[in-house]
């Protein structure tokens, strides 16, 4: 019997582990993405942290929170120097 316990304790931590690898906090898988969008040298973007239920035609490059949240990227329009 305590075999069968065993098993099924472990069976249920191994299902949860991917579930608990994709929770992340957004301020910083946003900090993240802005690393390595900054190591590729993209300028004038901007990342904002958009409630999931909000997104309508934002470009999306990451989910936090559990999928609560979503990390839209906008192309800012170029600076015109004076």
């Amino acid at each position: 019997m305590s075999r069968i316990c065993l098993a099924i304790m472990v069976s249920a931590i191994l299902l949860c582990m991917p579930v608990l690898a994709q929770i992340k906090p957004c301020e910083e898988l946003k900090s993240e993405i802005d690393a390595k969008l900054k190591k590729k040298r993209v300028v004038n973007y901007t990342l904002e942290i958009v409630p999931a239920d909000q997104i309508k035609d934002q470009k999306v490059v990451g989910s936090c929170d559990g999928g609560k949240n979503k990390i839209t990227y906008t192309k800012d329009k170029d600076k015109k120097k004076e």
